[in-house]
């Protein structure tokens, strides 16, 4: 009886020969064996998981054999990998079967058995197609099988496994049985009952690939059904294939052809199918003989044909195995009287205590007997398997009977063996519980004593009722994003909001999943609705009746009651109404007291997912909108743009805001909250105020419920930004206020959304019949787009070329910083100056398919991150990787790379150096091409950079070529350079006016790009669309940066608000404060750039200088504690700022004209401008100057062109300034001609005469500055190459005057002080913790909007900080209980940060800054929580480690001097510095090179805790790396390169 269930030795398996790929493999769970034979056997699996986050059982194994790209059995993709399609179990899986299935993909699913009930309907529907279910039955360790006998006449095939061996082996029968009988078939297990099993071999691929027959599977795949909706019967039978007599005729092939088992289907080879089906999908089948004759209607598929079908798998399996199994198992003596129908866990627990069974036990010699095919039901092979000796049979069933009296089992085996021949005379039926080995016997004695009883007791439970405290259970898992929305319904709404179907609410005797379903919420919410009407009746009642002790009720509340339908109304009213029922205090006005919470009109929400998307005719949402009733549903979509290609067609046909809005009696509006904070607010509050049914789609896109908000973030962005996910409000109220009914909000895709909404009546009325996804109406033709732009550019340049003679040279290109576009074009020219027909583009321009075509063809690429193609030369690299195809024998080739052997300086990176080219060459090579020349590397490391390599490569060309030797080339202009440009510009004008006035592009020109830093603003796109909107065919998304001029960072009350509604209004609902003090806008689009302009000059400020070459924004401690020296410091930066600005109008002209747009001439009538300062070519580079009040650095005063000490005289007035000069923070990755440098010491200069010495030092950098080398253009190179006093020679002769030595200073720190502080005169200062800098709304913090709040009553000033903080200024003490009252309303008093969390700062770097290599404002924060738990168990919670990063290593967060700092190396790779120090004194160092997070963890964790045992009394953690020698001291920045941590590898 044990080798039934599973407990016999599996070394008996296979005695063919096996696969290669299975030798070795040990399988040990039941999920595992399933997931192995539905790979094999699938072109698609559905794998059902609890979240996206969360593997199941079957699904880790799946992901696992797709990842190494295992090879299955009958997948028809390249490789043969079957398609993986993860879907949550709640979000109705199986409709992701139909679009498959249907086009002739053997599709299968794995899944727990709770998504089986309300799957049904699908059911139905699919049980005429070759699917296969694997189900492991749920709950874990105690499974409901109710799961499946509610599904038992759906029509499918239901087999079941009770041991590992039988899992693998029922899932072969369940495979090869869809193929051949054409129905559904579903597996289903209980893996608790395979625990103990030990471990099998895995399947014998050559036995399965017999059994499953692959002809049959090709002829299945070469078929398909026409396309057809999911709610109507597509009149799809199976018919048997083995009744050559009824063949289906002519007139019925469309019925045979959409089955596998028509037996014309027998009449080919799969390879004849494979060719067939190419040719057509539905041709005739073949009759029996050539005769003519009328053919009888196709026999459908009966029970009779099933199991014949899997009785002739079964004899396979038993031929190779030895292993035997029927449609009923019996196990027992052959004359046993007594027998046990067994129908749950564990199967094998009661055959081994019947084995084991003694002589005197009540249940010796019975037997027992278990469906292995369970559907169809063959009672007559019941009755086969039962001895006639038999006389009582138990039967037990583990299904929780809620509704029935008789158990489905029961009643099944009632009917079968009282209706055949045998000698059973008795039938009783048990309900089985929970069974362990220590209780199976007493459950066994019970049973059989009620079995033998005169009158035995029906529905009899055995074993516990209950599941075990241990099973295991999964319901709704929420992401931990998805409060987001709920969040801001809170906010708006406080204790008014309620959520009728929220995951927490209290739902007694009510499952997890239905409490969320629309439908029950719904009842929920009219039946809160009720309640409140019955409220107001009884408000009514007390009012007319008067039972009140006092008079002043009444009157109240017959007020109210005339206006509680109106919830602004009625909520005014309430409090007051309330205050008089309290004081009241009779028996009436307690009891209406005891509903208080009714006098205000609730928002009334329904909350769910896009899984209420999917059946919408059937859905509580259609009920809700058919309804009309006043309720709110916000609806959260998580279906990530990358992934909507990959979702099944028919789910995206299914928008419920085009459903909605066709209802035409709906509120409908399109959010995402990572979009668009501020519509967000605004959409929920619409909905609310509207009289009918709401519904409010939210856009939180995920790939998993512990993705990242930058995750969700990007996903966004690319969303909306594309149309995949517009944002829009529809409102029908606004049609009787004369306003249009929809808005748009989402400003990239309006043109393409109204000529959706303006198409004509055809669409809108077919919508009306069938609401369909947006998508498949304005069909997405960006790839067809992509195809045509490069077919046309390949054809624009051959028209060129017509009619010139010479070779042909095709030249493509990959570049991200613009080397390799550069070095193509220039040999594009001079390969046209030596008569050769040139072509030169993009390599993702370039149509593939043309290249065996090329005669000659050259390509250039840089390298970009860890080794990858630049993106322009990504779409190419992914063409021609994996191709097959090409056949290039007859193409002459060469490829030339820039790189840097250094930029991974580590032995084993190495491989990373110029890798795209080295790839391109012996791939092109492989593919047959010959070699021009040997391919060319260029290197950054050479003393001329990549030139040295590529001029010793580009004269092989011309060689090769047989054009080297060309008289009479003409010459080449010199490259336009930066100072080409400023000469050119008449004084930064150039012709950015022009350009503005572009409408065709979003963009400047590249000159113009360079010029208007000069004014302030810097053009971006948006990295994180960048690539999608390329696929789409459309130009990069560009915007623009504004940095505003404001010396000091002091800003009034007045202008922050203005400000605030500039980021709100005309960018992207966003403030950035900058290490630079002061305010920055990004996502500016071209058209708004002007006015957002004059909006920043309207609040007293400008922009102007703000960036490029001239003298920057001034900066200047904030020092809150010293109010009155405070005032004069800052005066002598505004002083200093004011005497450096540039003196062209051209700023007032371009960007401060009238409402006419006619300039206004600002300096009258002049032709030409002066610069009397910086001349027509301005500074060689940026020119930055600082100013810090000792004892605090908290503006880096070492990092900047000059940088200021101010020195406060014996008086306590400011005397002057120390002078630094020659800091600078810009530098390259691994050129050590480039540093990071901190500022000498020039001397001391009184305050009248700071402004002048600022000047000079500035002149002498204007007229001895690099300006051929931008890379060696700065102040700090400067005075190296002269040396220290040198410069002060020069800039004094220059002044008139010398510097005085300079004066004692100390410093103590460089982080900002947070918290409330009181200055000297008595006045309070805070200091907010703005998380680098970044000002914005959230969810779950509002603090652009608290601090606008704080700034409409403010009277004092705002102060912003170097380290990107901001400072409360000035608060006298009357006022102090208001503003902290809206410190804590929005959270803003909040300062109980880690140290390290205070004492970081990041640049922007993505997704705006076009320089960026790596994350860093929106990764620092996730770095700092995941060391903050360490710092917290070492004792360092609250240590003030100074810590930054930087995209770049141009160093704008200045991370040069930080204790600790990580600068982009590659997306995901940092260069770890260690040694900062605390002050700002000191340059850090390399200590590691790329490392990337988990390298970034296991070196800081030690570190750190090393830090906290070791460290000397007030020793900080720069000081601390260098004294116990994990990194050595920078000497100033030539030393910078000197000793690093890293070492670094000789070429061989």
């Amino acid at each position: 009886m044990s080798f039934l269930f599973g407990k016999a030795d599996s070394s008996a398996v296979a005695k063919s020969e096996s696969d290669m790929a299975t030798l070795n493999i040990q399988i040990r769970t039941p999920e595992e064996a399933a997931a192995r034979i539905a790979y094999l056997a699938s072109d698609v699996i559905v794998s059902v998981q609890p979240s996206q986050a969360q593997d199941s059982a079957f699904s880790s194994h799946l992901k696992r054999y797709a990842a190494r790209k295992d090879s299955g059995l009958v997948a028809k993709t390249n490789g043969s990998v079957p398609e993986i399609q993860t879907v949550r179990h709640n979000v109705d899986p199986l409709l992701s079967v139909f679009a498959p299935i249907r086009s002739g993909r053997l599709t299968s699913v794995t899944t727990t058995s709770n998504i089986l009930l309300t799957s049904i309907a699908h059911l139905y529907k699919l049980a005429s197609y070759p699917v296969v279910i694997h189900v492991s039955l749920y709950p874990a360790n105690f499974p409901d099988y109710s799961a499946i006998t509610a599904i038992r006449n759906s029509g499918w095939t239901f087999l079941q496994s009770e041991s590992l061996q039988e899992a693998q082996d029922m899932a072969i029968t369940a495979h090869a049985l869809a193929v051949r009988s054409g129905k559904g078939v579903i597996h289903f297990f209980d893996p608790s009952s395979c625990t103990h099993d030990k471990p099998i071999a895995a399947e014998d691929a050559a036995l399965f690939r017999h059994i499953l027959n692959l002809d049959d599977v090709r002829r299945y795949q070469a078929s398909s059904v026409s396309e057809s909706g999911i709610y109507v019967d597509d009149g799809r039978v199976v018919v048997a294939s083995d009744h050559p007599e009824t063949r289906p005729s002519a007139t019925e092939t469309s019925l045979a052809d959409s089955t596998i088992l028509s037996a014309a289907s027998k009449a080919a080879s799969s390879e004849a199918s494979d060719k067939s089906s190419q040719r057509s999908n539905s041709s005739a089948p073949p009759s029996v003989s050539s005769a003519t004759t009328i053919e009888a209607a196709p026999t459908l598929v009966t029970s009779e044909d099933i199991y014949k079908y899997v009785t002739t798998i079964w004899s396979q399996l038993k031929e190779t195995t030895g292993r035997s199994y029927s449609a009923f198992e019996w196990s027992g003596p052959a004359t046993a009287e007594k027998a046990i129908f067994m129908f749950g866990s564990d199967a094998g627990l009661f055959a081994e205590a019947l084995d084991a069974a003694k002589p005197e036990d009540i249940y010796a010699k019975a037997g027992l007997i278990t469906a292995r095919l369970y559907r169809p039901w063959l009672g007559a092979k019941l009755i086969e398997a039962i001895p006639r000796s038999v006389k009582r049979i138990a039967v037990l069933e583990q299904v929780s009977r809620k509704t029935t009296k008789w158990g489905p089992l029961l009643i099944d085996v009632l009917t079968s063996v009282k209706s055949g021949f045998g000698g059973v005379e008795t039938i009783v039926g048990h309900q089985l519980g929970y069974i362990t080995p220590d209780t199976i016997h007493q459950a066994l004695r019970g049973i059989f004593q009620n079995l033998a009883s005169e009158r035995p007791l029906q529905n009899l439970e055995v074993g516990k009722t209950g599941a075990p405290k241990d099973a295991q259970t999964y319901g709704l898992e929420k992401p931990k994003l998805e409060t987001a929305y709920t969040k801001i319904l809170d906010q708006l709404f406080g204790n008014q909001v309620y959520i009728a179907n929220a995951l927490s609410s209290k739902t007694a005797g009510i499952s997890s999943t239905i409490a969320a379903s629309p439908e029950f919420g719904f009842g929920s919410l009219l039946a809160r609705k009720e309640h409140r009407q019955r409220f107001i009746k009884q408000v009514k009642q007390a009012a007319s009746t008067g039972s009140f002790v006092t008079e002043s009720p009444v009157n109240w509340l017959a007020k109210w009651a005339a206006s509680a339908e109106d919830a602004k109304a009625a909520g005014e009213i309430a409090d007051d109404v309330i205050a008089r029922l309290e004081t009241d205090g009779s028996s009436i006005a307690r009891e209406l007291l005891s509903s208080k919470g009714l006098f205000r009109k609730e928002s009334l929400w329904l909350v769910g997912s896009d899984a209420w998307a999917y059946d919408l005719g059937n859905s509580g949402v259609h009920h809700v909108l058919a309804s009309g009733e006043n309720v709110n549903m916000l609806i959260i979509d998580s279906t990530p743009y990358s992934e909507r290609a990959a979702a099944d067609a028919e789910r995206r046909k299914k928008d419920i805001g085009l459903y909605a809005m066709n209802f035409g009696n709906a509120y409908v509006a399109s959010t995402a909250v990572y979009s668009s904070y501020t519509q967000v607010l605004q959409a929920m509050l619409e909905a609310d105020q509207f009289n009918g049914p709401s519904v409010v789609l939210a856009y939180l896109p995920y790939f998993g419920e512990q993705d990242s908000p930058l995750t969700v973030l990007q996903e966004t962005k690319k969303a909306v930004d594309l149309g995949y996910w517009p944002l829009y409000r529809w409102n029908p109220e606004n049609e009787n206020k004369g306003e249009p009914n929809f808005s748009l909000d989402s400003e990239r895709v309006k043109n393409e959304l109204k000529e959706f909404l303006d198409r004509d009546n055809k669409l809108t009325q077919l919508m009306r019949r069938e609401p369909v996804f947006a998508a498949n109406l304005a069909q997405d033709f960006g790839t067809e787009v992509r195809a045509q732009q490069k077919r046309k550019a390949r054809d624009a340049y051959n028209q060129l070329l017509e009619g010139l003679f010479g070779a042909p040279l095709t030249i493509l290109f990959a570049s991200d910083n613009g080397n390799a576009q550069s070095l193509a074009k220039r040999l594009g020219t001079r390969g046209r100056a030596r008569g050769l027909k040139t072509i030169v583009m993009a390599m993702e321009d370039y149509p593939v398919e043309d290249l065996p075509k090329e005669e000659n063809i050259v390509l250039i690429t840089s390298t970009a991150g860890q080794g990858e193609f630049p993106q322009n030369g990504k779409p190419f690299w992914d063409a021609i990787k994996d191709n097959t195809d090409l056949d290039l024998a007859s193409v002459n080739y060469s490829v030339f790379g820039l790189g840097d052997k250094h930029y991974w300086p580590r032995k084993e990176d190495r491989v990373y150096y110029n890798k795209p080219a080295k790839d391109l060459d012996r791939l092109l090579a492989n593919f047959g091409g010959k070699r021009l020349s040997e391919v060319g590397l260029g290197d950054d490391q050479d003393p001329d950079g990549y030139r040295t390599g590529y001029a010793l490569w580009e004269p092989q060309i011309w060689q090769a070529l047989g054009v080297a030797n060309v008289e009479g080339l003409p010459e080449e202009p010199a490259p336009l350079t930066n100072e080409d440009i400023k000469l050119a510009s008449n004084y930064l004008r150039g012709t950015i006016v022009e350009g503005l006035n572009d409408p065709t592009t979003g963009a400047i020109s590249a000159a113009d790009q360079q010029l208007t830093k000069f004014h302030g603003t810097y053009m971006q796109d948006d990295r994180d669309i960048r690539d999608e909107r390329k696929s789409q065919g459309l130009e990069p998304a560009y915007s623009f940066m504004i940095r505003c001029r404001l010396p000091g960072g002091v800003s009034t009350p007045k202008q922050w608000v203005q400000m605030d509604d500039i980021s709100t209004s005309l960018g992207n609902e966003t403030m950035k404060l900058t290490t630079r003090q002061t305010f920055q806008f990004h996502g500016v689009v071209k058209g708004k750039l002007k006015p957002a302009m004059k909006a920043i000059n309207k609040a007293l400020m400008t922009t102007i200088a703000a960036c490029g070459d001239v003298n920057r924004n001034v900066m200047c401690s904030s020092l809150p504690t010293h109010s009155e020296y405070h005032k004069q410091v800052w005066a002598s930066s505004k002083k200093i700022s004011d005497h450096l600005l540039p003196s062209t109008t051209a700023y007032h002209e371009i960007w401060l004209t009238d409402d006419n747009n006619e300039k206004t001439q600002v300096a009258g009538n002049a032709v030409q401008d002066f610069e009397p300062l910086y001349g027509p070519t301005y500074l060689p580079r940026k020119f930055k100057i600082t100013i810090a009040i000792p004892p605090h650095n908290d503006t880096d005063v070492y990092a900047h062109d000059v940088g200021l000490i101010a020195i406060k005289g014996d008086d306590g007035q400011l005397a002057g300034f120390n002078v630094l000069a020659g800091g600078g923070m810009g530098a390259t990755h691994n050129n050590k001609k480039t540093y990071p440098q901190t500022g000498r010491m020039m001397g001391f200069v009184k305050t009248e005469d700071v402004h002048i010495a600022c000047e000079k030092i500035m002149l002498v950098q204007r007229d001895h500055g690099d300006r051929k080398n931008r890379k060696h253009a700065r102040l700090k190179y400067t005075i190296d190459d002269m040396g220290v006093g040198v410069f002060r020679s020069k800039v004094e002769a220059l002044w008139g005057k010398s510097f005085e030595p300079e004066r004692p200073f100390h410093f103590k720190s460089n982080i900002d002080t947070f918290g409330w502080q009181k200055d000297e005169t008595g006045m309070n200062h805070f200091t907010f913790f703005i998380e680098n800098g970044r000002i914005e709304n959230t969810a779950d913090f509002q603090m652009k909007t608290g601090l606008r709040e704080i700034a409409k009553v403010h009277k004092g000033e705002f102060r912003l900080t170097g380290n990107q903080h901001l400072i409360l200024s000035n608060v006298a003490d009357e006022d102090l209980p208001q503003m902290k009252e809206l410190m804590k309303k929005y959270k803003l008093d909040n300062v109980q940060f880690s140290g390290m969390r205070l004492s970081s700062s990041a640049c922007v770097a993505f997704p705006t800054c076009g320089l960026a290599m790596a994350e860093s404002e929106r990764y620092l924060p996730e770095l700092i929580s995941k060391l903050e738990g360490c710092l917290e168990e070492n004792g360092l919670g609250k240590e003030s480690i100074v810590m930054r990063m930087t995209g770049c290593p141009n160093g704008c967060a200045r991370p040069w001097l930080a204790e600790v700092a990580f600068v982009g190396k590659a997306y995901g790779a940092y260069n770890m510095y260690l040694g900062g120090g605390y002050h700002g004194q000191r340059l850090n160092k390399l200590y590691r090179s790329s490392i990337k997070e988990d390298e970034i963890l296991a070196i800081m964790k030690p570190l750190l805790k090393r830090y906290s045992l070791e460290r000397e009394e007030g020793e900080h953690f720069g000081d601390f790396c260098i004294r116990v020698g994990v990194i050595a001291a920078t000497n100033g920045g030539q030393d910078f390169h000197n000793n690093t941590g890293e070492e670094e590898f000789e070429d061989e």
